[in-house]
């Protein structure tokens, strides 16, 4: 969560806006002839959408790791015959703690950081950006919007969570909207014969660029096992973030991508240049937007800190935070304020309601303080299908302009399960803010003795510390490491 006042959130998880989201294949699918120019009206709203999705997933990463990976998106852009200029293109790191890729028409190509650092070699994260840029030449977003599926960015590729973070009931599709109002970003799903053509264009420039085309193969494995890891990890059943629901059984589009590319294919994977060239990148949240650790959340710059419930999860997004559990569900984020906590709850309340929809009433406002913060709250009772929820709107004022707030929804008659969060909100001292340390990405070198068991102890994380080291470095429990080989580790 930056210091944006937009009230507006982004659910984000692991690969919940990957546009390499996992799809069932055809072995047999055909892969259409490629667009061979960028329009002039392409590349016009590709400028223009270009500023508001950097500024969506954290603005910019600049240095030697942006440039290279810039190198490496212009090279493999050029095998797709939209443009033989690298110039023609712009390639973007993105400082988001999401797994998540995609392109544009016009020429603009994004990966973020996190899933660079779950990259293995060079040759995977050219295969990431060119299963991109294989969407923008076959003009996938072009035949979906003729298709009059909803979007707003130019087919970005991006999904949201409606059915896994905030189900499918009525209030939770307006939670939805609150969440998602600020960015636009609204979704534009590939279909599967779209995702197996991209897969294939994919396949073709990384063996057309000297490649091993087997990388698109392994990048889709990691990217599993990262989901896999991220349900286990959060405690639920749902394969987090929604691939299960519209790209079913992922292991048959890892195994689609190596039958295309040749299990005997040969090529460059430059490994060990790209973990040079990787080591140092911020790992998971960075803390001008806050971190979440566990069940705390804890925001260095605007100076405040809150706990969750045990059995809630959180998704730190640019504009808010989103909390989930078995149970309930919620955000926290910031709004307008003039000085009012009264007419601020009531506002919270109003950008509740669906267009077309009364308002919700939250009735009285009830004063409080929590931990010397002054603090506003309300509860209204919605109708949710055949159920009714409590809706909760709990807010605190840090200052005469700026206050802070949580919206929840649990089933009726049980309010309390939040009680505990709203009364763990409090700022935080200069000495905790300065505290807070970004993970950051490392490479290191095995020494002798070295087994996946001792390296992933020196992982910054006391929650599956080895299991996150596997999955970080493509390994398995029973992989051996041998002295001088390079592994990535998450540190602070």
């Amino acid at each position: 969560m930056s210091r944006s006042s937009n009230p507006a959130g982004r659910l984000l998880a692991s690969a919940a806006l990957l546009a390499l989201a996992i799809s069932p294949v055809s072995l047999g699918a055909q892969t259409a002839a490629p667009v061979q120019s960028i329009s002039a009206k392409d590349k016009e709203a590709g400028a223009k959408a270009h500023p508001e999705l950097v500024a969506e997933f954290g603005g910019a990463q600049t240095g030697t790791q942006a440039a290279y990976v810039e190198a490496v998106g212009k090279n493999i852009a050029v095998q797709s015959g939209l443009s033989n200029a690298k110039g023609d293109f712009t390639v973007t790191l993105l400082n988001s703690p999401v797994n998540n890729a995609f392109a544009i028409p016009g020429g603009y190509i994004y990966t973020t950081r996190q899933l660079v650092a779950l990259m293995n070699n060079e040759a995977e994260l050219a295969a990431v950006l060119g299963h991109e840029v294989g969407h923008v030449a076959a003009r996938h977003a072009n035949k979906r919007q003729s298709a009059a599926t909803k979007n707003t960015l130019l087919g970005a590729g991006l999904a949201i969570l409606s059915g896994v973070l905030l189900g499918n009931s009525q209030i939770g599709q307006v939670l939805q909207q609150g969440f998602l109002q600020g960015s636009q970003l609204l979704t534009l799903r590939y279909s599967r014969a779209q995702e197996t053509e991209s897969d294939n264009l994919g396949v073709e420039y990384l063996r057309k660029a000297g490649y091993d085309p087997r990388a698109m193969s392994t990048v889709l494995q990691s990217l599993a096992n990262q989901n896999a890891l991220d349900a286990r990890l959060m405690g639920t059943t749902n394969q987090v973030p929604a691939w299960a629901s519209t790209h079913p059984d992922p292991a048959s589009r890892v195994r689609a991508a190596l039958t295309r590319a040749g299990t005997n294919a040969k090529g460059l994977t430059n490994r060990d240049l790209f973990l040079s060239r990787i080591t140092g990148l911020t790992y998971g949240d960075d803390p001008r937007q806050g971190v979440v650790d566990g069940r705390k959340f804890t925001h260095p710059d605007l100076r405040l800190s809150f706990e969750t419930p045990n059995g809630f999860y959180m998704v730190n997004g640019t504009r808010a935070v989103a909390i989930t559990g078995q149970s309930g569900k919620g955000q926290f984020a910031a709004g307008q304020f003039s000085g009012d906590l009264d007419a601020y709850v009531r506002a919270a309340f109003a950008g509740l309601s669906q267009s077309g929809q009364a308002a919700i009433d939250p009735g009285a406002i009830e004063k409080t303080t929590v931990n010397g913060l002054p603090a506003a709250y309300a509860t209204a009772r919605v109708a949710s299908g055949n159920s009714q929820v409590d809706v909760t709107v709990f807010a605190y004022r840090f200052s005469d302009t700026q206050a802070y707030h949580f919206v929840t929804m649990v089933p009726a008659g049980t309010g309390a399960l939040f009680n505990a969060m709203y009364g763990s909100m409090r700022r935080i001292s200069d000495s905790e803010a300065a505290a807070v340390k970004p993970r950051k990405l490392v490479v290191v070198t095995a020494r002798k003795g070295d087994t996946v068991k001792s390296l992933s102890a020196r992982m910054a994380y006391t929650d599956a510390p080895l299991d996150r080291f596997l999955v970080l470095n493509g390994l398995s429990a029973t992989s051996a490491i041998a002295e001088g080989q390079k592994v990535k580790l998450v540190t602070y």
